[in-house]
């Protein structure tokens, strides 16, 4: 199973450019309105709203932690000239309160099951962080339903819990109504970001603030995985092509929970590695992502 590193250098056409309130795509030269809606019914009958751009195979992209389907816009924006891309806000950041435990993560996978039974055919599914976890369950539980998935560093409990205490102590932060402690906790001792760059955070009050909004959301998200359990062995036989993609930069605890993850599914195809970029190349090089996306799906989707 080879592993690659992609160039990352930006080129010209990474520039498309798109607008998110009104659907707009650039695409040598032309301004196209690609956007739609589609809805769907969900868990408990909960309506998924899902943007729906471009035509051709589909692409599902499953955003990660502390953020909504937008995060995957700019990958979108590249996509659309050759697939169908469908994103939509995950449960646990969308619902209020969210879901908790083993709920969030029946929710989570009822949810991508909802949206990828909505369209004809195989399709497939692109999940980055917390949204790669929640990509592997929905695969486990329905296979037949995707082409193959990209999995943009899962964080997989390998040999102990993702969160443990330092989790425990982050939802005892928040529920005592401090969301600033509970979010340091998750960042510094889970994530595992450096002090300097939280320090960083707390420097942009609009970005810390957002972060500390997303606070209850980002923990259910952290212990719905922990409901997984530890260890690995009951991807062992999703016999489904995987690209797992990660970031030269990111945490090394990250890399660690990708290789084991390669030495344990049965279809890898490859493992990507950006080297100049970490754990969120999809907003900061949504063209090198979008541009690994198509080329698998251009050898998993014919």
């Amino acid at each position: 199973m080879p592993t690659q590193r992609v160039d990352s250098a930006p080129r010209a056409r990474d520039g498309a450019w798109y607008g998110r309130r009104h659907g707009l795509v650039s695409s040598g030269g032309r301004t196209v309105v690609t956007n739609r809606e589609l809805v769907v019914a969900g868990a408990d009958d909960r309506t998924i709203v899902v943007t729906d751009e471009g035509q051709g195979p589909a692409i599902l992209l499953v955003h990660g932690g502390s953020t909504d389907g937008s995060s995957w816009a700019g990958v979108a924006a590249v996509l659309v000239e050759r697939f169908r891309v469908l994103r939509f806000d995950r449960p646990t950041y969308r619902c209020d309160p969210p879901p908790a435990g083993t709920d969030a993560m029946a929710g989570e996978v009822g949810d991508v099951l909802a949206v990828a039974d909505a369209v004809d055919g195989p399709l497939l599914m692109v999940g980055h962080s917390s949204g790669a976890v929640v990509a592997l369950q929905g695969a486990l539980a329905a296979p037949s339903r995707f082409a193959g998935i990209v999995l943009y560093e899962p964080p997989l409990a390998i040999t102990e819990p993702l969160g443990g205490d330092p989790l425990r102590r982050a939802r005892a932060a928040l529920d005592a109504g401090d969301p600033d402690r509970a979010m340091s906790i998750y960042l510094c001792e889970i994530v595992q970001a450096s002090a300097a760059g939280v320090a960083a955070l707390r420097l942009m009050p609009s970005i810390w603030d957002e972060l500390c909004g997303y606070a209850p959301a980002q923990l259910a998200d952290a212990e719905a995985i922990e409901s997984l359990g530890v260890g690995l062995d009951r991807y062992a036989h999703l016999d489904l092509p995987a690209l797992l993609l990660g970031g030269g930069r990111s945490p090394a605890h990250l890399r660690r929970r990708l290789d084991a993850l390669a030495d344990v599914l049965p279809h890898v195809d490859s493992t990507v590695i950006l080297p100049r970029q970490g754990h969120l190349a999809n907003l900061r090089a949504p063209g090198d992502v979008a541009r690994v996306i198509a080329s698998f799906a251009g050898r998993v989707m014919r």
